[in-house]
């Protein structure tokens, strides 16, 4: 591995950030200041992986000469020590996150790479659901024992808590839906919504297996990951409601979201604490709005009540570090909007008893340093799909409405 000088030269602009990259910037600042006591960085010092790694200055002007490029500027210097390389015989890669780079890079013959953790494309996301075959004896047995051995199935590859739509060939309205319980090594029917959860009812097949996630005590972390107007956010919240003010399993809901905007930033807001965090907020409240106004009647407490009797609290994920969360329903809206990092500190928060529900779109990423794949919603998911406390649920039918829906898919 070799790292041009102007690298560390363009990392340092960032160590006094107080966000992602200049904690990456520090993190890497260090890396490379403990790698110094293994010898000159110029000369290359022994990784633990068998690997080399290199510092070096050369900035041939081969570059400039055939290319006709500014080398004054730091990512030409970088490309132009690529080009030293691999004329100097090396299999060269340029390993960069910036895609003009890569661009330029392409336009001269050296191979480069977007970094990141593992990349898994959003159409091979793991959806959570199935479709699969099943005859009439089969899904009347599971009726009538609420419970089918997964070899029935005639399946081998199945992850903890994946849902089925047990579908009857030849029949479109004779389907029966289950979820695989890894400890019983089986299909177990869904949660009962007869009775709906704080008024709110399953509208789709989708929202039956989220909402069974979000009800079942045995599955401590939930992902829903679904376009605008799929009903995430208001799910979440009325399970937490149900689970926590209804059936008093936890004892407080902790709603949060990351503080990132959409466009522009205003800068600072005036007030207090709840004043400033009063617009981030807002989609948190106006859900809360919905779902009491849906609930509420002649004499019910408000959400305001339940704040104030410390039940539900609202809040940013600023800071969580260094917190110890037991027995709570925390949820985390936006959640693509958070690094894989992030996503690590807030759920190794989680106390004895705690279930955190994690919701997001990762179509619609607002902070410029992520993208679709290597944001934190689908690191967790990707990575924790294998655990038996684990759940998860791709919506993609829109409920919020017609206009809703439509803006979806046409724009």
């Amino acid at each position: 591995m070799v790292v041009p000088l102007v690298v560390i030269e363009e990392v340092d602009r960032f160590k006094k950030d107080q966000n992602e990259n200049g904690r990456n910037a520090r993190h890497f600042s260090r890396i490379i200041d403990e790698l110094r006591g293994r010898g000159p960085l110029v000369s290359g010092v022994d990784l633990d992986n068998g690997g080399k790694l290199f510092l070096t200055v050369d900035t041939k002007t081969v570059m400039g000469e055939k290319a006709k490029i500014d080398l004054s500027i730091n990512d030409n210097i970088i490309l132009g020590a690529a080009i030293s390389s691999k004329e100097a015989g090396e299999n060269t890669v340029l390993i960069t996150k910036d895609i003009n780079l890569r661009l330029k890079a392409d336009v001269l013959g050296i191979p480069a790479e977007d970094y990141g953790t593992k990349d898994v494309s959003l159409d091979e996301l793991y959806t959570g659901s199935r479709t699969v075959e099943a005859e009439e004896a089969l899904l009347t047995f599971f009726e009538s024992e609420r419970f089918l051995p997964l070899q029935d199935l005639g399946l081998e590859e199945v992850l903890p808590n994946e849902y089925f739509i047990m579908q009857q060939p030849g029949n479109d309205r004779r389907r029966v839906l289950g979820r695989f319980d890894a400890k019983k090594k089986g299909v177990v029917p869904l949660t009962n919504m007869r009775e709906g959860i704080w008024g709110i009812y399953p509208k789709n097949i989708e929202q039956q297996f989220a909402f069974d996630a979000l009800m079942n005590d045995d599955i401590s972390l939930v992902s829903l990951v679904g376009k605008a107007g799929t009903g995430k956010t208001l799910m979440a919240i009325a399970a937490g409601l149900e689970r926590t003010v209804g059936d008093e399993k936890y004892s407080r809901l902790l709603v949060s979201r990351p503080i990132q905007p959409m466009g522009r930033d205003l800068g600072y807001l005036p007030g207090d604490v709840n004043e400033k965090l009063g617009p981030w907020m807002q989609p948190i409240f106006d859900n809360m709005d919905f779902l009491f106004g849906q609930y509420r009647t002649d004499g019910s407490a408000s959400y305001e009540d339940l704040i104030n009797h410390g039940l539900l609290h609202i809040e940013p994920l600023t800071y969580i570090r260094g917190r110890s969360i037991p027995g709570q329903y925390l949820i985390v809206d936006e959640a693509q909007n958070l690094s894989p990092h992030e996503i690590k500190t807030i759920i190794t928060r989680a106390g004895e008893g705690t279930k955190i529900v994690l919701t997001g779109d990762p179509y619609q990423i607002d902070s410029p340093y992520l993208d679709e794949v290597n944001n934190g919603l689908v690191y967790a998911l990707d990575n924790m799909k294998t655990e038996s406390i684990v759940a998860h649920t791709v919506l993609t039918h829109g409920e919020r409405s017609a206009l809703s829906e439509a803006a979806s898919q046409l724009l």
